[in-house]
């Protein structure tokens, strides 16, 4: 079902839309938990170490496919305020069409060079093959990846968050099950983890395309639309790339972290890695939720509602705190028992002395991280693209360095603690941003005449 953005108490507009969106991150989150969990449950330590290795590779490739999913969601959300249907069916293929190219250059980079970037990562030589092995499997499911993406972004510029959320619980419901069916009936090891997630997300992927594709063929607009647009492609990619780029440096950080953690043993590893696992259920979270307030953003800035944004920022700044509430309570008391999940029966001390670690300093700031989130959100759906770079680098660059120099003199503790300053910065750079908006001029870069191709225009072939 779509919805309008633009109407109504942005307090209830944004509850009832984005409360789907974190379930369906939740859901989306398992995958990853599930093959964490399983890996360290039903085959041991190593396995989770391995897997927990290839996450920091897994979440470059994952970083273009979100980059993918922000400009075409922020793109499709705007035309949808502004009621320009006929573009906005040209922005999703041509969303789609430079999706598809991309995942196949990513396909050719993963296969070629995923075992030098585990070398540079100082993979240990126990776990060296499963995490090849993970990662060989995985790089064939980039298409299934980049298209669900692309359909879950189009679904939130509609308004529609339930949809996606549908289609997530029960692919990865079916993901623990077959993780599990894989790894102790047919004795499948890592490659088994990696089978289950291929198929659950291909089949979650087809459905989504399916259903996103019948329910923009029932939409009105006059005449037929193009496949391609070169300026919609310039809209698309003034907001994907930069978001492309920022995740992407996030990730080669994490994978320079990684490696730094790589130093201190398998056991460290693996309780870093059900560390990390966590935290980014919870980052990923509050992420998500700052994507639907770029929907709201854009979706307002397109109709010329940019009143509502200040609205909708602290309604969004209320909702994720609440939230935030039990989460922190839980990892910061129960760390220890939420890590052990993880582990099997024989894993080492330091495996759990690390995770344990690594949430008792980082918990306390979600309530930091959470603001920057939401700020970062309205940016991106104000199209201020710059100004959320600066933030998200200024964090980044911080902690990797942080990491890096403070892992001699403190070990595990002091890489830890570069979390919290990057962060804190971070936000006060991201709110700074916001205060000095896009939305207090009364811009708006969705109106007809801006950037986007005329009813009339032909830049590309047309859907018959």
């Amino acid at each position: 079902m779509n919805r309008d953005l633009t109407v109504g108490n942005p307090k209830s507009v944004l509850w009832r839309f984005c409360i789907p969106l974190f379930g369906s991150v939740l859901f989306q989150q398992m995958y990853n938990i599930a093959d964490s969990f399983v890996a360290g449950k039903f085959i041991g330590e190593d396995a989770l170490a391995a897997v927990g290795n290839s996450y920091g590779i897994t979440m470059l490739f994952l970083a273009f496919a979100v980059g993918c999913n922000i400009g075409c969601s922020v793109t499709v959300s705007g035309l949808f305020g502004a009621k320009q249907y006929r573009n906005m069916k040209t922005a999703v293929s041509t969303a789609m069409i430079f999706a598809g190219i991309l995942c196949v250059c990513l396909m050719l980079f993963g296969i070629l060079g995923c075992k030098e970037l585990l070398r540079e990562t100082r993979t240990p030589d126990a776990i060296f093959a499963d995490s090849g092995r993970y990662l060989g499997i995985y790089i064939w499911g980039l298409p299934f990846l980049f298209f669900y993406n692309i359909a879950t972004g189009i679904f939130s510029a509609l308004g529609d968050s339930r949809t996606p959320f549908l289609f997530l619980a029960g692919s990865s419901t079916a993901n623990i099950l077959a993780d599990i069916l894989f790894v102790s009936c047919f004795d499948m090891g890592v490659a088994g983890v990696a089978w289950a997630t291929f198929l659950c997300q291909g089949v979650s992927c087809a459905l989504s395309l399916w259903v996103v594709l019948q329910r923009l063929a029932h939409m009105p607009s006059e005449g037929r639309a193009a496949v391609f647009s070169f300026k919609l492609l310039g809209k698309i990619a003034s907001v994907s790339v930069p978001c492309i780029l920022q995740q992407s440096f996030i990730s080669v950080g994490n994978i320079v972290i990684q490696g730094v953690i790589n130093g201190f043993g398998p056991g460290v590893i693996a309780g870093y890695s059900a560390a990390v696992k966590l935290n980014n259920l919870v980052i990923t979270s509050f992420t998500t939720l700052g994507n639907g307030m770029s929907n709201y953003t854009a979706q307002n800035m397109g109709a010329g509602f940019s009143g509502r944004i200040k609205e909708g920022f602290y309604a969004g700044i209320k909702m994720v705190w609440t939230l935030c509430v039990p989460i922190a309570a839980l990892y910061f008391f129960a760390g220890d028992v939420l890590i052990r999940f993880f582990l099997d029966r024989d894993a080492s001390e330091a495996a759990l002395l690390s995770g344990v670690s690594f949430l008792k300093t980082v918990t306390p700031f979600y309530f930091v991280i959470a603001v920057k989130l939401i700020a970062d959100g309205v940016l991106r759906g104000a199209g201020q693209m710059r100004q959320f770079m600066t933030a998200t680098l200024a964090d980044l660059v911080l902690r990797v360095a942080l990491a890096v120099f403070l892992a001699g003199p403190f070990g595990t503790a002091g890489i830890f603690r570069s979390w919290p300053i990057g962060w804190g910065i971070a936000t006060a750079l991201s709110v700074w941003f916001y205060c000095h908006g896009l939305w207090e001029r009364g811009g708006n870069s969705f109106q007809e005449g801006q950037a986007l191709p005329a009813d009339g225009e032909k830049d590309g072939k047309v859907h018959k």
